[in-house]
């Protein structure tokens, strides 16, 4: 059984720094995309950023340069290190992974890690 479990959430101030890490486990064949996603009371989840095999990364427009997206393929784990934080970043962020196991491609969510961006 695939299972993703996210890790390094909690409360930062308004400028300060935080990285959320992800482990996926289980029998698999392989990972293709990693993702991170996030939802806000209120709001609809939204893709941060992913980042490919080979480590091609992209972001939305509203990270503006402030996250990094990163993966350690033989460790089968992706990261996101989120800097210069905003009260408006806070949310629950979630990791996704499109995996092949022996019952197909077929993309698995973490359970979630709250980031709390407060003075």
């Amino acid at each position: 059984q695939v299972q993703l479990v996210e890790s390094g959430g909690g409360l930062v101030q308004p400028g300060g720094s935080l990285r959320v890490s992800c482990t996926v486990s289980g029998i698999i064949f392989s990972i293709n995309t990693m993702s991170w996603h996030r939802q806000a009371p209120g709001k609809e989840r939204e893709l941060v950023a992913s980042i490919t095999t080979g480590g091609s990364a992209e972001y939305a427009d509203f990270v503006n340069g402030r996250f990094t997206i990163s993966r350690n393929n033989a460790k089968s784990t992706v990261a996101l290190q989120m800097n210069s934080l905003k009260p408006e970043d806070t949310a629950v962020y979630y990791c996704k992974a499109r995996i092949a196991t022996r019952g197909g491609l077929n993309d698995y969510w973490g359970q979630g890690t709250q980031v709390t961006v407060s003075s």
